[in-house]
C-alpha cells in the first residue's frame, strides 16, 4: 500500500510537471507514454519465445511514436514541416518496411506480426498524436494568459480530459464496491458492475459540469458531451484492454509503475476515448 501511494505521489506530480510545464514538456511526456504503451501493447501481442520479439517490439514501437511526432510536432509547431512524414503516406511505407523485416526474419507468423505493428499505431500513435490536436488552438479567437507558447498550447484542456476519464473510473470503483451487484461484463472484467458505471457516469457528468465553469476553453454542451464520452469510453477502453490481457494470461500490461501495473494499465481508458473526444469537439 505505500508503495502505490508513493508511485501515485510521483506519478501525479509528473504529469502535472509534464501537462502545465509547457508545450515542450507536455510533447515529451505524451511521446513517452506513447512509447511505453506501444512497448507493452507489442509484448502482449508478440510471441516471448520468439529470438527476434526485442526487434520485433521496436520496430512497432518506433514508427508509433513517429506518427505521434508527425502528427503533434506539427499542431503544436514543434518540428519544421519539412522534416515530417505525411500521416497519408506513412503506413504504405511501414507496410513495405515490416514486411521485408519479417521476410528477411523467416517470420512464421507473418500476418500476425504485420497487424500487431498496425494495432499499435492505430491503437496508441494515432491517438495520443490526436491529443496534441485536441489542446491547441490557433488564430485568435481564443486568449489563456501572457505566455506566448499558450496561444497554441492549452494545458487546462489536457487536465480536464484526463480528470473526466480518471474521475469515472473513481467514481465506478467506489460506487461498485458500496452498491455492486449486477455484473457488467463478468467474462472479461468479473469486478465491474452497472452500478459502479452508472455511478462513474452521474459524476463523470456532475465534474464536467464543474469544471465548464473554471475551464472555459471548452462550451458547457461540449464539457458534458466530452463527459460521456468519457463515461461510456472508459469503461469500452477497460474491457478492451483486459480482454487482450486475459487473452494471454497476464494480470498487469507492465510494471513501470510499481502498484499500478504498467502505462497501458493507466492510459487504456483515456487513450481509447481520445478519438472520440475529437470527434465530439469538431461536432458539438
Amino acid at each position: 500500500m505505500r508503495q502505490r501511494t508513493i508511485t501515485a505521489f510521483f506519478f501525479a506530480a509528473v504529469m502535472l510537471g509534464g501537462i502545465y510545464g509547457g508545450k515542450y514538456t507536455f510533447f515529451a511526456l505524451f511521446g513517452l507514454i506513447t512509447f511505453g504503451c506501444s512497448w507493452e501493447l507489442l509484448g502482449l501481442m508478440l510471441k516471448q519465445e520468439d529470438q527476434f520479439v526485442t526487434l520485433r517490439r521496436i520496430a512497432g514501437t518506433i514508427p508509433a511514436v513517429l506518427v505521434y511526432l508527425s502528427l503533434g510536432g506539427n499542431a503544436l509547431e514543434i518540428i519544421p514541416n519539412n522534416l515530417l512524414i505525411s500521416p497519408l503516406i506513412m503506413p504504405a511505407l511501414l507496410f513495405a518496411g515490416w514486411a521485408l523485416l519479417e521476410m528477411f526474419l523467416a517470420s512464421k507468423n507473418p500476418f500476425g506480426n504485420i497487424g500487431s505493428y498496425f494495432l499499435a499505431l492505430a491503437y496508441i500513435g494515432i491517438p495520443l498524436g490526436l491529443l496534441t490536436i485536441i489542446v491547441q488552438t490557433q488564430g485568435n479567437w481564443c486568449t489563456v494568459g501572457e505566455d506566448p507558447d499558450a496561444h497554441y498550447y492549452i494545458p487546462h484542456r489536457v487536465f480536464g480530459l484526463l480528470l473526466l476519464v480518471w474521475t469515472n473510473d473513481t467514481g465506478a470503483y467506489l460506487t461498485g464496491r458500496a452498491f455492486g451487484k449486477h455484473k457488467l461484463f463478468e467474462r472479461i472484467s468479473p469486478k465491474k458492475t452497472w452500478e459502479g458505471t452508472l455511478g462513474g457516469a452521474v459524476l463523470t457528468v456532475l465534474v464536467a459540469w464543474g469544471l465548464s465553469f473554471i475551464i472555459k476553453d471548452f462550451t458547457l454542451p461540449q464539457w458534458l458531451a466530452l463527459s460521456v464520452v468519457a463515461a461510456i469510453g472508459s469503461n469500452l477502453g477497460d474491457l478492451v484492454e483486459s480482454m487482450l490481457k486475459r487473452s494471454v494470461g497476464v494480470k498487469d500490461s507492465g510494471t513501470f509503475l510499481p502498484g499500478h501495473g504498467g502505462f497501458l494499465d493507466r492510459f487504456d481508458a483515456f487513450i481509447f476515448c481520445l478519438p472520440f473526444f475529437w470527434l465530439v469537439l469538431r461536432l458539438v
